[in-house]
């Protein structure tokens, strides 16, 4: 229900204060060096900046910050962007990352999972995937 305006006015929303992206997600580490080794060594993610506890960094417009947590090894739900999920998988299985999920189709785009230094799961999409709704 909009607050209005203090003047006694009608104030009419369009679209300002929406959301217009996922800005960064936390993803649960045991110890920030080893998840900055997978994230930046692996995923060629760049630092952005690290302190007691936590470490952030970004590839393109993904941005995740690494938070130490007495509980890893979750579905983080994060799925990020890649221009092809098979190169990421024969990248990453190369480096003995291991895969929850081979690259298939979903309604979004070609999809696939894999665990990080911590068993998180994060699962990867093509990017400008045409959407096909299952039928």
């Amino acid at each position: 229900m909009p607050i209005g305006d203090p003047g006694g006015g009608e104030f009419i929303y369009t679209e300002e204060g929406l959301p217009e992206s996922v800005f960064m997600a936390v993803v649960p580490c045991s110890d920030i060096g080893l998840a900055l080794s997978f994230y930046n060594g692996l995923l060629g993610m760049d630092v952005l900046y690290r302190k007691d506890g936590e470490a952030a960094v970004r590839r393109g417009t993904a941005t995740l910050l690494l938070r130490k947590s007495g509980v890893v090894g979750v579905d983080t739900g994060v799925y990020l962007g890649v221009a092809n999920p098979y190169d990421l998988r024969r990248r990453l299985s190369d480096e003995g990352v291991a895969f929850v999920r081979d690259p298939m189709r979903s309604p979004l785009g070609v999809c696939t999972s894999f665990k990080d230094h911590d068993g998180n799961v994060m699962h990867a999409i093509e990017m400008n995937a045409e959407v096909r709704p299952e039928s």
